[in-house]
């Protein structure tokens, strides 16, 4: 039975984890993973009935199938009203309605994409409060990690050249604080 430093995990560079089976995830981010993909469908599920519509709508007209539409929409149009289409006389030989469609259309678009981006912002806002709780609380705990570190070493007699830096990082950062101080140093100067 072999024992070297090796089969321990051990590199001459030091301790080493080895690499990720295929599939690369742990227990801990599949688990985050499907949270992620569950919240995703109730909020799906929660949309109203115009809002999906509107979701729809803007996937369809963001595709290429939609482009493609009008690419054949407007050549016909276009060729058939410039008489290029034998057999078939011109109904809008100056195009107006054709422009006039083509208006509407993009005024009830870009309410469709407005709704839709409206939605987003929303879950944008949502997730961005997540990752601030989140990332206060990490903050929080390193702060009363730095703290137990910093007793364990003066406990055991342990000095460091960085002490100074170590007392500042101990201390709680107060986040309405630090966007008070955002806040103000953003002020654009009259």
């Amino acid at each position: 039975m072999s024992d070297s430093r090796a089969d321990r995990g051990f590199s001459p560079a030091g301790p080493t984890v080895p690499p990720p089976g295929p599939l690369g995830l742990t227990p801990v981010l599949e688990r985050n993973i499907q949270s992620l993909q569950d919240r995703r469908e109730r909020e799906q599920a929660a949309a109203t009935r115009e809002e999906r519509i509107a979701e729809a709508i803007t996937q369809f007209s963001g595709s290429m199938k939609f482009a493609y539409l009008h690419l054949a929409v407007f050549g016909f149009w276009t060729a058939a009203n410039l008489g290029w289409i034998p057999g078939l006389y011109p109904w809008d030989a100056s195009f107006v309605i054709l422009g006039t469609s083509a208006s509407v259309e993009a005024i009830f678009l870009s309410t469709f994409v407005l709704i839709s981006q409206n939605r987003m912002t929303v879950a944008a806002d949502t997730r961005a409060d997540l990752d601030l709780q989140i990332n206060l609380l990490s903050e929080h705990e390193v702060t009363k990690l730095m703290a137990l570190v910093s007793e364990i070493a003066s406990a055991l007699g342990v000095k460091s050249e960085v002490e100074r830096e170590v007392r500042e990082l101990k201390q709680d950062i107060a986040p309405e604080a630090v966007l008070d101080k955002i806040e103000t140093t953003d002020q654009p100067e009259p």
